[in-house]
């Protein structure tokens, strides 16, 4: 079994949207029996808690399921993970800083490292991070943040999924 992990701040808005976005991913490409996706915070601000209302909304309308509690990152988890994907650049640091080997180190990536050049979103606001590579946390913003999150996390999900296809079949015997 192949291990994703995506990582935001609180575990309650982006994360929880790219485990939803990319399990739904994984199911329509057939590889959801091989890849275990989840998710967590930097922080354990909201353990316990379920996604924020407005990351439910945006992925119910756009049709993905979810069901979600949060929860904290531990150094522990590196071991058992094949990838962690940081949301944005502090946390990719923040996960790099947690790592307890090179090794583990290496396992975290950004999120739209993986999406196609240029891919910035849509709507109001589009590329809102001013051209790097952070999907911007849209906790403290008006709902269409939530949509733009979205369409950043959607944009990088193939990218994603090649990868994690490529490294499946290095893995499967």
């Amino acid at each position: 079994m192949y291990r994703v992990c995506f990582v935001c701040t609180g575990n309650i808005c982006r994360s929880p949207m790219a485990e939803s976005v990319f399990r739904s991913h994984l199911a329509a490409a057939g590889l959801d029996g091989l890849v275990e996706v989840d998710s967590a915070g930097t922080g354990g601000w909201h353990e316990g808690d379920g996604a924020d209302p407005r990351t439910v909304a945006v992925l119910e309308a756009a049709g993905y399921g979810q069901d979600h509690r949060a929860r904290q990152f531990h150094a522990s988890w590196f071991d058992r993970l094949d990838l962690v994907i940081a949301l944005d650049s502090g946390h990719l640091r923040d996960l790099r800083a947690l790592a307890p080997t090179p090794e583990a180190a290496a396992k975290v990536r950004l999120l739209r490292s993986y999406g196609p050049a240029g891919a910035t979103g849509r709507g109001p606001g589009a590329d809102t991070s001013g051209g790097s590579l952070d999907v911007p946390d849209p906790y403290y913003g008006p709902f269409e943040g939530f949509e733009e999150c979205l369409a950043l996390v959607e944009a990088a999900s193939t990218g994603l999924l090649e990868a994690v296809r490529a490294a499946v079949k290095e893995h499967t015997p």
